[in-house]
């Protein structure tokens, strides 16, 4: 257990160290801004491209891994979205936001760091996939989503070159591109291109975690909602639960691919729910509960599952 305790007292400390010093120096959210820029355009895509490059291109077509992550992410956001429809009699924003809550996890800025910090290099590749295809799920579903409900006064075609605009020029996604494309082309930056990338990939990490803990001090929590409970409970323990269930189901995975997973699937709320929700203007207080929320409560269901995994009580695959 103190191999575990070492390994997440480190990480969870530099969002804790973030949201400390943003309470102590008490400067607005703006003030974060180049810090974030820094983090999505610039550390965390040399990140991705560094390890997806140094990969065998046949690892990189995982057609079913990609499937069952994906799977098991949108049948926790439509349990969700379903119950929350049913419940507020047919209300489509709030139950989207709602659904986002419960099942897109923080594989941004916690995912990378974490699992390869716990499983090695080897996890570089599948949090790569899960990231991208994931996250063109979610830039997709919620405009499409908030047109269905009315809040979207975008004309079709517009709002279909739009979303596809935001899937094609995020900087994760053309980064891990590039990656794909130097691995299939067996291309290597040369010597001083490659020590940048390495500077700016050990920046990453420490970066988005620090930034999150600032965001999260700078967005005070003033009451509990009742929704909290059930997309803290889908979100830390129903999804990576079914996650793992799934890709074992599915397909005889690598260990590290498999734990890989179910560890995405066990991180928090993205803090994009909040953004999207700001977006719309939809849930917005609510949608930054639940980042903080389920944030600190992450501290002690992924320091579980991490005990779990180490000690050998979860089996690589359910089904051999």
């Amino acid at each position: 257990m103190s191999d575990v305790i070492g390994l997440v007292l480190p990480f969870f400390g530099l969002i804790f160290t973030g949201f400390v010093v943003a309470r102590l120096r008490r400067e607005p959210l703006e003030a974060l801004g180049w810090m974030n820029i820094f983090i999505i355009y610039v550390a965390l895509p040399a990140l991705f491209f560094q390890l997806l490059a140094k990969t065998p291109i046949e690892k990189l077509t995982e057609g079913s891994y990609i499937f069952g992550s994906v799977l098991s992410t949108y049948i926790v956001f439509s349990l969700m979205f379903a119950g929350s429809v049913l419940l507020s009699r047919g209300e489509i924003a709030q139950s989207t936001i709602k659904g986002l809550a419960a099942a897109y996890g923080n594989i941004g800025y916690m995912g990378p760091g974490l699992a390869l910090l716990a499983f090695g290099e080897e996890a570089a590749v599948p949090v790569a996939l899960i990231f991208c295809f994931e996250n063109v799920m979610h830039f997709a579903i919620a405009p499409l989503m908030m047109a269905l409900s009315g809040g979207e006064k975008t004309p079709p075609l517009k709002l279909a070159f739009g979303v596809a605009r935001k899937i094609l020029l995020h900087p994760f996604i053309i980064a891990t591109a590039f990656g794909v494309a130097a691995a299939f082309l067996q291309f290597r930056p040369p010597l001083p291109v490659e020590r940048l990338l390495e500077y700016l990939s050990q920046a990453a990490a420490p970066c988005a975690l620090f930034a999150m803990g600032v965001t999260l001090a700078l967005r005070p929590l003033k009451r509990v909602p009742t929704e909290m409970a059930p997309i803290a409970a889908l979100k830390l323990i129903v999804h990576p639960l079914l996650c793992y269930v799934v890709l074992s189901w599915i397909g005889n995975f690598s260990e590290v691919w498999i734990f890989s997973a179910v560890l995405l699937a066990a991180l928090p709320t993205a803090t994009n729910v909040f953004v999207i929700a700001q977006q719309y203007g939809v849930w917005v207080e609510r949608a930054s509960a639940s980042v903080l929320l389920t944030t600190c409560i992450s501290v002690v269901t992924v320091t579980g599952l991490l005990y779990m995994i180490t000690s050998g009580m979860l089996p690589p695959d359910l089904f051999p």
